[in-house]
């Protein structure tokens, strides 16, 4: 976001707290971005609809409330929007899921120092599947929303340092995993190996 679409939306912002009219201008801006985010996540368009009116409808109630703190206003929609899908899922009594395609997959592999080869893009959705709720949220957020740390900061509440160090020991464990995981299967090969040499030399 460039310095001048930044003060058009602080203006906004500043405007809507005032009449609530001028909040349209920030709803047809973020809706698609936030629908979109919702989706992924409950995987069902009309009911990602109304999340994502909810989203609005509280953002709508409580702009007086936001403040300017040097983070696009995009990451309070998507606190709202999170806490909103959180929300619903508890009231299902069902588990959050962040829906992960190939493409991101291909993204963590190169964070990672991997390949994109087909197995190794399954074994990356595999263990991306596998994380925490809230370790899955901060890597979809930095590298699937593009969120900046301080972004993500505002977004989970904690600090810009903060979500920094978590979304790296977060990828460090994953390199960790995926070392592991190469490492055993080629000491297996190794050992398949030799014990075919073995074999062969014990024939002659």
């Amino acid at each position: 976001m460039t310095e001048k679409e930044k003060h058009i939306e602080l203006s906004y912002i500043q405007k809507a707290k005032e009449d609530r009219e001028y909040f349209g201008f920030l709803y047809e801006k973020y809706f698609q971005q936030l629908f979109i985010f919702i989706f992924k996540k409950v995987q069902n368009e009309d009911l990602s609809g109304d999340i994502c009116s909810k989203t609005f409808m509280k953002a709508i109630m409580n702009i007086d409330k936001y403040e300017d703190r040097g983070f696009p206003f995009s990451s309070w929609l998507y606190r709202i929007a999170n806490n909103e899908v959180n929300f619903y899922f508890r009231a299902q009594k069902k588990e959050v899921t962040v829906q992960i395609n190939e493409n991101q997959a291909t993204t963590i592999a190169q964070e990672i120092d991997l390949g994109n080869n087909e197995e190794q893009l399954r074994l990356i959705l595999s263990k991306l599947e596998e994380l925490p709720l809230e370790k899955s949220q901060l890597i979809e957020m930095r590298f699937f929303e593009k969120c900046s740390f301080k972004e993500i900061g505002s977004i989970f509440d904690i600090t810009e340092a903060s979500a920094k160090m978590r979304v790296y020991r977060i990828i460090e464990s994953l390199k960790k995993a995926f070392y592991n995981r190469f490492l055993m299967r080629k000491n297996r090969t190794s050992n398949k190996q030799r014990w075919q040499m073995n074999n062969l030399s014990s024939t002659r």
